[in-house]
């Protein structure tokens, strides 16, 4: 008989720290990380076939690909790692512990068992006050850890609120996963919203 921990029902934990730049004024956040044998590297959206990289090479350096190596099937870890610090943009994901229903990481595959610490995270990153989730689930999962009051964000439509003795503007963006329907240009155009309005493009 097979253990409790090898058990789908036992959950999975995140693989990853949080990235945490000290100067970050952005808080990125997703759902949770695709099952390890889809990644490319050791960092967060690990999976080729997620945009989240070209989104932000075609936004900085009007080209998707220059986060991607040279043969097109991996990332440049290094690079994007660099940039991120340089920029001031953090990382982390809203679920810290789920089960997975079919082997992925799309939404409706992810029960969420334990989310992230929020109040810990903004902690460690004191200059932080713009929020922005990756999703329908990431932005419902962070909305419950926010007062009780504060509205659910549409997408281009931020929300403000106070937390952790400090004022957050929450930003709701499109999905990165190829299974979302929109082009890359126009998911870009949400991402550029936000990132102007942190003042980090």
């Amino acid at each position: 008989m097979k253990s409790r921990g090898n058990l789908p029902s036992a959950g999975e934990t995140h693989p990853l720290p949080p990235f945490l730049p000290a100067g970050a004024r952005l808080l990125l956040l997703g759902s949770f990380p695709p099952p390890r044998q889809r990644w490319k590297m050791d960092f967060y959206y690990p999976n080729l076939q997620n945009d989240m990289w070209r989104i932000f090479g075609y936004l900085y350096h009007h080209d998707r690909r220059y986060f991607l190596g040279a043969d097109g099937k991996s990332f440049r870890e290094t690079a994007l790692r660099a940039f991120l610090h340089e920029r001031g943009i953090a990382l982390s994901d809203t679920a810290r512990r789920v089960r997975r229903l079919h082997g992925n990481a799309a939404d409706k595959s992810l029960h969420i068992l334990a989310t992230c610490d929020l109040a810990t995270l903004l902690a460690q990153i004191p200059a932080c006050t713009t929020l922005a989730t990756t999703g329908e689930l990431a932005t419902r999962t962070l909305n419950r850890l926010l007062p009780p009051d504060t509205p659910l964000p549409r997408i281009g439509s931020p929300v403000t609120t106070r937390y952790a003795n400090r004022i957050l503007h929450h930003y709701r963006l499109p999905s990165t996963s190829r299974a979302y329907p929109l082009p890359l240009e126009e998911k870009a155009a949400a991402y550029r919203q936000c990132l102007n309005a942190c003042g980090l493009l």
